[in-house]
């Protein structure tokens, strides 16, 4: 997982061949006009989903994971915070879809921390998350990186 904003987002680019893509967009396009939705960027490789989700408390967000997509999850507006833990070693697991790739955990994350506008969070294979806590409205770009660009 790493956390950090986009003004740095150069720093890791480099990590796979798609983040360059994936953060020109997030510095290009006029992020707070865009309607929540998909914007395919490379087919199944890379795309955004803008999404305003319902604020929920931490205590009801679900810890969930992916194989197929790494996500970078932007904020736009508003505060999130968001829960982690290792994908690994949880003795809870309630499924993988592998259509919609995503499965989630009954254990509760390892730790919280607050996303805020400017700031993103990128989280692989190995990455467990619970997004989406907040007590009002927040906006933001999930951008999916498939793993195997």
């Amino acid at each position: 997982m790493i956390l950090d904003s986009l003004e740095n987002a150069a720093l890791y680019e480099s990590i796979h061949p798609l983040f360059k893509k994936a953060f020109d967009f997030l510095r290009t396009q006029p992020l707070a006009t865009l309607p929540d939705g998909r914007v395919v960027l490379d087919g199944d490789r890379l795309f955004a989903n803008i999404e305003t989700p319902d604020a929920k408390a931490k205590e009801d967000c679900k810890l969930e994971y992916h194989r197929k997509y790494i996500d970078i999850q932007y904020c736009l507006s508003g505060e999130e915070a968001m829960g982690w833990t290792t994908a690994t070693g949880n003795g809870h697991d309630l499924g993988y879809n592998e259509a919609k790739d995503c499965g989630f955990f009954k254990d509760a994350p390892q730790s919280w921390f607050d996303v805020r506008p400017g700031s993103f969070v990128i989280f692989f294979p190995n990455d467990a998350h619970a997004p989406n806590a907040s007590r009002g409205t927040h906006r933001k770009i999930v951008l999916k990186v498939k793993v195997q660009g």
